[in-house]
């Protein structure tokens, strides 16, 4: 008898020790979900996507990202930090580079090659621009490399940055139709990469075409389907349903799956493939899947957030979600995998439609503002000193300045007080006051925290709410307001209690709160806040 007592608690100790980290994290990002879709749609939900993880998980709905600019590779950047900009230093998707003179990409790595059927350049990414360690990386090395680390998403951003530095793969999409990698992960892609990309499993989306999921009364939470704000679908004859996504196919490739729903479904996929065939959550090893759905990104940015097509991309995705919980239910087990979901930011309302409904806001097109700065300076000091504008940020040509003699602090102020002049201007901040930022300037705030001196330029503009460099057609993101930070995250699954909160967080408390629950060490950059409600049991 004492024999099998002693057994019983030998199994019950070792079970108790197994069950201090999950056998499977998953990390979910829905690019551009603003936290308003969560409510606007949420009747036409089913109970096993969406409103499972908000029924049964814990939903922060006071969640913002606090920095500015509010983009994919920063956000995703944040998430797994726990850092701002300032410190991880993805300031961008892309930035100009006074080293090279040019604009340079988040990914970039030219001393990598393409692993797979993509191009040159689809394929010459890495993680090494990221100056701080992901939860993902910590994970790596809490567990002596033994967990497994996998990023993927149809962007290459959205699964590198993720997944940190020491990950086993990322994997992303090519224009070809492939997912691909780089020798930064390996020498080969794994067979089952290959023999995924061999079935070609995008082309039953693209056959069937891209039709409203539900019957068309379902969609009163959007406006009417070719209102005056959407763009066109690959130069579709109006944005309309339903879309011939064959014969776009024929005549763009295979990268039109993007801008559907369907690259979420094609992405789901690739997620189940991955967990079944590098066998995650298999053992008592934790193991992590970053998970980046990119396509409502693409459809947001086209057709905007009011069309027909956004909100079916998210009924959609809702049943993608819901079959994947199912997926992660049945291989790794309802009690073994901790999921969160969040976005990498939000989005703002089209000018079109603000302006016709009467807030005063305007379309700005970045060419006028840079011409007019060009305008400016050759009246005020006779000669061209701006080098680049993009980002919100202006360089100046430093050689210029120096030749010429001017006081750089002079060029500084002087073109700081004409931007203030302009209609659409809100602040202008000078380096100098970024970097000497005490936290008390509400706006400055934001921009220091996402302002790296070596990426960044001498002044940094902020434009006024609603105003909008994106165009005509569709919407954007990118600023401080709480239309382009204001983002969901929900914590679901193992030790996590059904709660919400509705105090104000930033999404740097993600990654500290994941290396807390999981017992690992925090990321080095994190500024280490974190959510309280999902840690206590």
């Amino acid at each position: 008898m004492k024999k099998i007592i002693f057994f019983l608690v030998f199994v019950f100790s070792v079970s108790s020790q197994a069950q201090q980290r999950p056998k499977l994290v998953v990390g979910i990002v829905v690019d551009q979900m603003k936290m308003e879709y969560l409510y606007r749609f949420s009747d036409d939900f089913s109970p096993n996507g969406f409103k499972r993880l908000m029924n049964n998980g814990f939903v922060f709905q006071n969640m913002h990202y606090n920095y500015m600019p509010t983009y994919t590779a920063p956000g995703h950047a944040s998430i797994y930090t726990g850092a701002t900009p300032s410190v991880h230093g993805i300031v961008g998707n892309e930035w100009f580079s006074r080293k090279l003179g040019k604009q340079m990409y988040c990914t970039d790595d030219a001393t990598v090659t393409t692993l797979g059927d993509g191009s040159k350049e689809e394929g010459e990414m890495s993680p090494n621009n990221l100056q701080s360690t992901t939860v993902t990386d910590e994970l790596k090395m809490a567990t002596n490399f033994k967990g497994k680390v996998i990023g993927i998403s149809i962007k290459d951003r959205g699964a590198i940055l993720p997944a940190g530095h020491f990950a086993d793969w990322a994997f992303w999409f090519s224009k070809t139709g492939a997912f691909i990698s780089s020798s930064f992960y390996g020498k080969e892609l794994p067979t089952w990469v290959t023999k995924f990309n061999s079935e070609k499993r995008f082309m039953p989306y693209l056959n069937k075409g891209w039709d409203l999921y539900k019957p068309a009364a379902t969609y009163n939470e959007s406006m009417v389907d070719n209102n005056p704000y959407e763009g066109k679908l690959y130069k579709s004859a109006t944005p309309t349903m339903p879309y011939n996504l064959k014969d776009m196919f024929d005549k763009n490739g295979a990268g039109v799956i993007r801008s559907t729903p369907f690259g979420n479904d094609l992405l789901a996929e690739f997620a189940k493939e991955a967990i079944a065939k590098e066998e995650l959550g298999k053992d008592n090893i934790t193991d992590f899947l970053a998970v980046s759905f990119s396509s409502t990104d693409y459809v947001g940015h086209l057709l905007g957030p009011r069309s027909m097509e956004l909100q079916d991309t998210y009924l959609r995705l809702d049943q993608t979600i819901a079959d994947f919980l199912i997926y992660l239910d049945k291989t790794v087990g309802k009690d073994n995998y901790l999921l969160f979901l969040t976005a990498d930011h939000a989005g703002a309302e089209n000018v079109g439609y603000l302006k016709d409904n009467k807030y005063a806001v305007e379309y700005i097109n970045p060419k006028d503002i840079r011409k007019s700065l060009a305008d400016f300076s050759i009246k005020t000091f006779g000669v061209d000193v701006v080098l680049n504008y993009s980002n919100f940020n202006l360089f100046f040509n430093k050689e210029i300045i120096k030749a010429k003699a001017f006081e750089l602090n002079r060029v500084k102020q002087a073109f700081k007080d004409f931007l203030m002049t302009q209609d659409y201007m809100k602040r202008v901040y000078t380096e100098e006051e970024i970097l000497g930022s005490t936290g008390a300037d509400y706006f400055l705030n934001f921009i220091a925290k996402g302002y790296d001196a070596t990426h960044n330029g001498d002044l940094v503009l902020l434009q006024k709410p609603g105003y909008s460099e994106h165009g005509a057609l569709g919407t954007s993101h990118g600023t401080p307001y709480s239309y382009d930070t204001h983002v969901p995250a929900i914590f679901y699954g193992w030790n996590i209690k059904a709660g919400e909160s509705y105090s104000k967080k930033e999404i740097t408390s993600i990654a500290p709160t994941i290396s807390q629950k999981i017992k690992i060490t925090f990321p080095d950059g994190t500024e280490s806040n974190v959510l309280e409600e999902v840690l206590n049991k």
